[in-house]
């Protein structure tokens, strides 16, 4: 589903960059883009996040990512 209208921005596309290291709203922006312009879409940019990362196994605290061969 479309998450940022004004970027054109899905779920899956933050998804995918949350795997690939993008762990704040503030690398989600830099990476995607999303939540840049008006702003609307940051609080279900956040809980997406929020639930990616919880699928992300933490080792002390910091998201552990794999790289793939």
């Amino acid at each position: 589903m479309y998450v940022c209208l004004c970027k054109g921005i899905t779920d899956h596309q933050i998804e995918a960059a949350v795997h690939e290291g993008a762990h704040s709203l503030g690398k989600l922006r830099k990476t995607l883009g999303v939540a840049s312009q008006c702003g609307k879409c940051a609080s279900l940019t956040r809980e997406i996040l929020d639930e990616t990362l919880q699928e992300v196994p933490m080792l002390a605290g910091v998201p552990q990512f794999y790289a793939v061969a």
